[in-house]
């Protein structure tokens, strides 16, 4: 059954959690990449390497003996040099003091006794120079130092660095949104889906006596209601041909009745003999099959299914009506109720007919001989039992016979019903 079957479903608030997150992390990858080539265009183009330049410098810087500021020989600083040929510097202290490295164009000769003053620069757009310069402060073992160096634009990659720079704003925003997107989606959506859960509750509830029963479209997400007005449709189409079959059915059975008395008529009005009892047998069987027939679907039909009834009078009232037929097919019949009176909810039309089919089937199938018991039971909370001493059936088929026709061999066989019980709850 799909009710006892596993669902290997994948969830939704799973796939609306990793989805969302990718939508979030591609937005603000996408948003802090562009912000970098925003910036890369703005910014200095010796931004890429102003961590470098100040990097080298900071451990090279020393005071000599007289107190006066020198740049030492150090690999990180030789590598630079090397690296690029082009590059010159100005590196002062605080107190004005300044040596320099490189080919210092002209434009910025003047500016370089007076590199202290600046604390950070970015100085382009000279009409007498297309050099562009820039001024970083660095602490060092002496102290700030403010280097003003050029002759490296457009080198390194300036959207690398600037990303790098700013990891402390976006790594922070993944570590929490991330999380947060997990835990908030699917508490957004169990309560966006809250009136789905209560029409499948109301789907599951659903009787197949109750044609009429439909689901609810009150509260449902614009998104679902077509899934649920579907649903019902469907349960308009099933309702349709199924009315359709009773209807046919019952019409079936109707009509069969008037042919069924004719034969009977006509069978009367034979001489004795044995084919006549044939006859007779073979035409009552017809008869109690299309009235069976009427009686499935007044079953179906019937909407007095919890109204208060008496089963020691149900049963008392089958036992008197199926007497005189018990008795000329050879059995005894007998009624016992350990109670006076036992009265529960069930179904005044659909109950006699019920234990009425049950001692019909010991009658045809008992063996033509022995007791038929039936009993009334307070126990289980309620039982009607009818019992015959035929050879039963078998432990197989006990499930199935209470299929509408089912049989568990031809009629003519003579195996009896052994037991069978009508439980009603109270």
């Amino acid at each position: 059954m799909m009710r006892g079957a596993e669902n290997t479903n994948p969830s939704l608030w799973w796939r609306l959690s990793w989805q969302l997150s990718l939508v979030f992390v591609g937005v603000v990858t996408a948003v802090t990449i562009g912000l970098c080539f925003y910036g890369a265009t703005i910014l200095s183009p010796n931004v890429a390497l102003e961590d470098h330049v100040t990097a080298a410098l900071a451990p090279a810087v020393a005071l000599d003996a007289q107190g006066r500021l020198e740049i030492r020989d150090t690999p990180e600083l030789d590598a630079l040099k090397q690296q690029y040929d082009g590059l010159w510097y100005v590196a002062a202290t605080t107190n004005g003091s300044f040596v320099s490295y490189g080919t210092i164009p002209p434009a910025y000769a003047e500016l370089a006794r007076l590199t202290y003053l600046f604390e950070g620069a970015d100085i382009r757009g000279s009409v007498g120079t297309n050099e562009i310069a820039s001024v970083e402060s660095v602490e060092t073992g002496i102290g700030e130092l403010r280097v003003l160096f050029g002759g490296v634009a457009d080198k390194g990659w300036p959207v690398l660095t600037l990303m790098g720079a700013v990891y402390p704003i976006y790594v922070p925003l993944f570590a929490i949104a991330l999380p947060a997107v997990f835990l908030a989606v699917p508490r957004i959506v169990g309560r966006g889906l809250a009136s789905v859960s209560e029409v499948a509750r109301k789907a599951s509830e659903i009787d197949a006596r109750r044609y009429d029963a439909r689901l609810p479209l009150d509260g449902i997400p614009r998104e679902v209601a077509p899934l649920v007005i579907a649903f019902n449709e469907a349960l308009d189409r099933l309702e349709s041909e199924y009315r359709k079959r009773q209807h046919f059915l019952i019409d079936a059975a109707h009509e069969l009745r008037t042919p069924i008395a004719i034969m009977q008529t006509r069978i009367d009005g034979t001489p004795e003999g044995q084919d006549r009892r044939r006859l007779l047998d073979d035409v009552a069987r017809l008869a109690q099959t299309a009235e069976q027939l009427l009686d499935f679907e007044r079953n179906d039909q019937a909407t007095d299914l919890h109204e208060i009834v008496d089963l020691v009078e149900i049963a008392r009232s089958v036992v008197a009506d199926l007497a005189p037929l018990a008795i000329g097919a050879g059995y005894q019949i007998s009624f016992q109720s350990e109670v006076e009176s036992l009265k529960r909810k069930g179904s005044p039309s659909a109950l006699p007919r019920a234990v009425s089919n049950l001692v019909r089937n010991s009658i045809d199938h008992g063996g033509g001989n022995g007791m038929i018991t039936v009993s009334v039971s307070a126990s289980g909370g309620g039982r009607i039992g009818v019992a015959d001493e035929g050879p039963g059936i078998p432990a197989e088929h006990r499930e199935l016979v209470f299929e509408p026709f089912y049989r568990v061999t031809p009629k003519s066989t003579g195996r009896g019903s052994a037991s069978a019980s009508s439980n009603r709850s109270p």
